[in-house]
């Protein structure tokens, strides 16, 4: 058959993707994820995401080829898989398939966040935000509505086709649902704090709750008819490796019907990162009673990101399904893995912080790591330490091949 240049690259680059998966790391690596997050792990894993793109090409192997939009989608993402497995893969796997991402598209949930950004790199995606308050009033309550969500089978078919008769016979091609991390995950504050001043939202916790517990009841109630939609539709990714960069293989969700996946099959997440600096209790009352709600439906349910959880494990306990909570940079590792113990997961965030600099200081990266390791080997706890949030190297894409190199040293 004859490939046109760009399906060339496309091939290249499925053919490399194809060894890297057959690779026996990459089943070493999927057993150790299953491991950790079926609370016997071999050792801690060590996962790195959320990257910096535009600081990494220092070898042109990043760069672009194709021009045709579809082609150039999944060029990137092998791509950057490809320069993680050279330079840092720590404890990644890949699937031994290329996934083509099922169409899906919802009418909203009836606020869209309106804000004024500031661009600080103008090839960097991540950017300041200040937001446009849109709930003031009882009124503002009544825009809030139930999505729609649809799945356009034959645009992804197309695609799938498209894809297929590419590099097909390369490597397999398979049709892939979304997957529960954070776009789809039950992040109700996240979504007030991008509609409402910040200062205006922790006062009306006090000043007005009655309002505050509208607000959230309504949102996880969107949530729970979302998940419902994603379910009748088939549409929720019953082999994804990860949620939200967290590893996600764990034994006791596989469908009995693939044509039928339900939430059961899958993890939930579930976050109140604003509600950071109030006290168990208000988190409590304005979170977790609905999380129970709408984590009920899933197999796992793995809670938090940048918050600080600590001293709030005994709140979380009460999330059903709960088997990873999130201890980041600004908790105390020590107290989080003596509460934890043998019946969670430690997902253990570094401080990406520690990256960027222009020489890293190996030493600093080492007790961090150590401090982690430790406290979670004195409490029995298993533990993935995951690197993530990292907005910037400046342009030190060697700080992230050394810091996999310490964190690797530190846990085989």
């Amino acid at each position: 058959m004859n490939y046109t240049k760009e399906e060339q690259v496309l091939r290249t680059l499925a053919s490399q993707y194809a060894e890297c998966a057959a690779e026996p790391k990459n089943t070493e690596a999927m057993i150790r994820h299953r491991a950790v997050n079926d609370l016997n792990q071999i050792r801690p894993i060590v996962l790195m995401d959320e990257i910096p793109w535009n600081e990494m090409n220092y070898d042109g192997s990043l760069t672009l080829q194709c021009k045709d939009p579809i082609l150039r989608k999944y060029e990137a993402r092998m791509r950057q898989t490809l320069f993680k497995w050279k330079n840092f893969p720590a404890d990644m796997a890949i699937q031994p398939y290329i996934g083509v991402d099922k169409k899906i598209s919802s009418t909203g949930i009836g606020v869209e966040v309106r804000d004024e950004v500031r661009v600080t790199e103008a090839d960097n995606h991540i950017v300041s935000h200040k937001y446009e308050s849109q709930f003031e009033t009882e009124e503002d309550l009544l825009k809030l509505h139930n999505p729609v969500i649809t799945y356009d089978a034959q645009a992804t078919r197309s695609e799938f086709e498209r894809i297929g008769a590419v590099i097909g016979d390369l490597i397999p091609i398979k049709m892939t649902g979304e997957d529960t991390g954070y776009a789809l995950g039950c992040k109700s504050w996240d979504i007030i704090a991008s509609c409402m001043d910040i200062d205006t939202l922790l006062y009306n916790l006090i000043d007005n709750p009655e309002y505050m517990h509208a607000l959230a009841e309504r949102l996880a109630d969107i949530f729970i008819d979302t998940i419902r939609q994603y379910e009748a539709l088939n549409l929720l990714n019953a082999d994804a490796l990860y949620v939200h960069s967290s590893s996600a293989t764990a034994s006791g969700l596989e469908p009995v019907d693939r044509e039928h996946v339900t939430a059961r099959n899958v993890w939930g997440r579930g976050l109140a990162q604003i509600l950071s600096t109030v006290s168990p209790e208000m988190h409590e009352e304005f979170d977790i009673t609905y999380m129970k709600k709408a984590m009920e439906p899933f197999g796992l349910v793995y809670y938090g990101c940048c918050e600080p959880l600590d001293r709030k494990i005994g709140i979380l306990e009460k999330i059903p399904h709960l088997r990873k909570i999130s201890i980041s940079p600004w908790a105390d590792i020590h107290i989080a893995a003596e509460a934890i113990g043998k019946k969670y997961v430690v997902s253990a965030k570094p401080n990406p912080a520690n990256v960027v600099c222009d020489q890293l200081d190996g030493k600093q990266i080492e007790r961090e790591l150590l401090t982690i390791l430790k406290a979670c080997e004195n409490n029995h706890c298993a533990c993935e330490i995951l690197l993530k949030d990292i907005s910037t190297v400046k342009h030190h894409p060697e700080n992230l091949i050394k810091w996999e190199q310490i964190a690797m040293s530190l846990v085989r």
